[in-house]
């Protein structure tokens, strides 16, 4: 018997009740009532829903990729450019190049293929303008940025780098912000992006091979 045939039955045992005792008829029909009341709240009330759950969002690809590629395998493939790096120098290089890339949330084959472009992978370059360092940052860009350190070291060199490289291609989108790495906001060619393309393509190319 459902809750609804229930509360007609209660109902009619209740009318039964008043003709059997005419002298309670008042009382029993008031508990009849209030009973039938709460039976229909009881139908009325809409089930709990259960809790949603909980799916962990999904990495980026290049928090993926950073995540993939070892800083091992980034150091084999750092001797194609500089065949004079130590082996301490290359691994190195290759942890900032990791270690920063998971930061900044970029891919470490793309922050690599900007290394080899911007410095053949030499630690200590200097361009004529000023750059410095393997990924080629200017000195008073670090203080604007928050970061601190002396910008001539592989890792405030590389963290320079790529803050300044993933912020371009959040502005920009990837193309563009890659261009603007080089150019800056007055975008002037297209040739550093594929000079890059490149690279990233050998680096790949590389790690995958070794």
């Amino acid at each position: 018997m459902d809750r609804l045939g229930a509360c007609e039955a209660t109902h009619a045992q209740a009318a039964a009740s008043s003709r059997a005792a005419p002298h309670s008829r008042r009382h029993v029909a008031s508990v009849a009532l209030a009973g039938c009341l709460l039976l229909l709240l009881s139908v009325s009330q809409p089930p709990k829903a259960a809790p949603a759950a909980v799916v962990p969002a999904a990495p980026s690809p290049e928090v993926a990729a950073a995540e993939r590629v070892d800083h091992r395998a980034i150091a084999r493939v750092l001797s194609r450019w500089n065949p004079q790096l130590s082996e301490a120098e290359r691994v190195r290089i290759a942890r900032a190049v990791t270690r920063y890339s998971a930061k900044y949330d970029l891919d470490p084959e793309l922050v690599t293929a900007v290394i080899v472009v911007e410095s053949e992978v030499r630690p200590g370059a200097r361009s004529p303008s000023g750059a410095i360092g393997l990924m080629q940052v200017m000195p008073q860009m670090l203080a604007p940025l928050g970061l601190v350190g002396n910008s001539t070291t592989v890792e405030s060199n590389v963290e320079a780098g790529c803050r300044i490289l993933a912020e371009n291609i959040q502005r920009f989108g990837e193309e563009d912000g890659i261009l603007a790495y080089f150019w800056g906001p007055r975008i002037r060619g297209g040739s550093y992006l594929e000079r890059v393309r490149a690279a990233r393509h050998e680096v790949r190319r590389l790690l995958v091979s070794s």
